[in-house]
């Protein structure tokens, strides 16, 4: 009875190491980040800093929200930058079952996921909130100070770090997709019209009532979509060229 629940509980054993693996290196890149956490809660508060009037800052409408706000942020992007070896555990523990093609496939991905959630979130920081915040502020009623919390504020940058670290994947989404047959570049370029609605739709719901955030994320998403459309019709070329006459497998 004890034997074939062995392999099972190495894989626990081993899911748990590598499991406390990530959360050392989490906790290695978040304390010196958090030696610093107010420096960088202000780097992060520029964008919005620079669009406000003269005079105006932000508050803090709860006692302990100056604490908890750089702490979160440094706990946050303490997972940000130790996400390259996070994903290195994921993939070291899943890689045993792949086959070999599948792992010459896998790495590329891994590598430029990375890349692409990174670029996301820059493209939010130095693209989309200067001219977001640029346009609330000048959207103000007269007689209202524009004084955003602290905690409000970081809940609102972080939901965009994400939608648009998420959305720069879609090139290796739509890739993954027809890799594993699950559509096709055909398909997938007949549905290009819905695609675009989907795009302000989620760009609509991801982002701030406003025409700009919307736009910002929707324009790049549709961009990334037809960059994984270029790599699916590669796909597609090589799939004719390995069922043609003249090929080794069809010989």
């Amino acid at each position: 009875m004890s034997a074939p629940e062995q392999p099972l509980i190495e894989h626990l054993v081993e899911l748990r190491d590598r499991l406390l693996r990530a959360v050392l290196a989490t906790l290695v890149f978040f304390i010196p980040l958090y030696i610093f956490a107010n420096p960088i809660y202000s780097f992060v508060a520029e964008p919005l800093m620079s669009a406000l009037p003269t005079g105006a800052t932000m508050i803090a409408t709860q006692v302990a929200s100056p604490f908890l706000a750089p702490f979160k942020l440094s706990l946050v992007l303490a997972m940000f930058m130790a996400m390259p070896y996070i994903l290195y555990q994921v993939w070291s523990f899943i890689a045993p079952a792949l086959y070999e093609q599948e792992r010459r496939i896998a790495i590329p991905l891994l590598l430029s996921s990375i890349f692409l959630f990174y670029f996301g979130i820059l493209f939010a920081y130095y693209v989309v909130f200067p001219l977001a915040f640029a346009f609330f502020a000048s959207a103000s009623p007269d007689g209202v100070s524009m004084m955003t919390d602290i905690n409000s504020y970081l809940d609102f940058v972080l939901k965009l770090f994400f939608a648009f670290g998420l959305a720069f994947e879609i090139p290796v989404a739509t890739y993954l997709m027809c890799k594993a047959g699950l559509t096709s570049y055909d398909s997938l370029v007949e549905k290009r019209p819905y695609v675009l609605v989907g795009c302000f739709v989620v760009g609509m719901l991801m982002t701030p009532p406003d025409v700009i955030s919307q736009t910002l994320l929707a324009v790049p998403m549709m961009l990334l979509f037809e960059a994984g459309l270029f790599f699916c019709r590669g796909i597609k070329a090589s799939e004719r060229a390995g069922d043609s006459p003249d090929s080794p497998a069809a010989s």
